[in-house]
């Protein structure tokens, strides 16, 4: 993690030669310093001429004499040129991360710690919950907490609060930390690839409901957790990160769900991180995740 203030550049196009030397080209015309840089090319899928390129660079803010808001205009001819998609973000300028949550805290319990040490170094403008159960807990730490009961006469009109909510704090992130519920179609298509999951298994194995139950019936060796991007579909979005611990045939569904407990917090926080510093890219319904 570098110290100084730096913009990171994440685009993707279709491959063709010369890509690096254009873009590392421009921000060199502007004095751009280019801290890191991540490059990767993936193949072309059947039937498609050329493959797709990814890239993540990092340049250092005080070495672009104009403002970000400049330099994004000067960068913005190539990027239409060679039909990119890009952003460039500020590492000055903190990620909005608006948590929901059920009643199981301990990824919940892990991120606020995560967020009052700065290890995680953004703001958390509410928690939101289909519970009241830890409301006092999240009031404590001075955030906002937000009570949307969802039942099944309700759920429509539910998931437009916690959409109006996430608009009224101007969020840019929504994590569901054991968030049990399934989100309307309408909420996956407003944020997509904004809006992480932390399931209990080792996707695409065990999806939807009581998956440590569904691993010890098949007596696996091995559960894990899945971070991923929220769709439409089930436990079916793009993985960001994910990790493994194993146990045997002497472990019972509770001494699974306690071990992989540690196991969701881990990957949830680590794919969390790698989202806010724009290490993912998504092609299709799989990511690039430059670590």
């Amino acid at each position: 993690m570098h110290r100084e203030r730096f913009y990171t550049l994440s685009a993707s196009c279709r491959d063709r030669v010369g890509l690096v030397t254009r873009v590392s080209g421009l921000i060199a015309e502007h004095n751009g310093w280019i801290l890191e840089t991540s490059l990767h090319a993936e193949p072309p899928a059947e039937g498609e001429g050329a493959g797709r390129y990814f890239m993540r660079i990092e340049i250092r803010a005080d070495s672009i004499p104009m403002l970000l808001s400049e330099f994004r205009e000067r960068f913005r001819p190539l990027a239409e040129e060679l039909d990119m998609e890009w952003k460039i973000t500020d590492s000055a300028v903190r990620k909005r991360v608006v948590i929901l949550v059920s009643q199981q805290g301990h990824c919940l319990y892990d991120l606020l710690a995560r967020w009052q040490s700065k290890e995680l170094d953004i703001e958390i403008p509410c928690v939101i919950s289909n519970h009241d159960t830890f409301r006092g807990f999240v009031e404590w730490h001075g955030i906002p907490f937000h009570h949307v009961p969802v039942r099944p006469d309700n759920k429509a009109a539910a998931f437009a609060e916690v959409q109006r909510l996430f608009e009224e704090v101007r969020g840019d992130t929504m994590v569901l930390a054991r968030y049990m519920q399934i989100l309307s179609p309408e909420l996956c298509a407003a944020y997509p690839g904004r809006i992480l999951n932390i399931h209990h298994s080792f996707l695409p194995s065990f999806v939807g409901g009581r998956p440590y139950h569904q691993a010890w019936e098949r007596g696996v060796k091995l559960i894990g957790a899945t971070c991923h991007y929220v769709t439409a579909e089930l436990d079916q979005g793009p993985i960001i990160e994910q990790d493994v611990i194993r146990i045997d045939h002497s472990d019972e569904v509770e001494d699974m769900v306690r071990y992989g407990k540690d196991v969701e917090k881990t990957v949830l926080a680590r794919g969390l991180r790698y989202h806010l510093e724009d290490r993912v890219l998504v092609h299709r319904n799989k990511t690039i995740v430059f670590r």
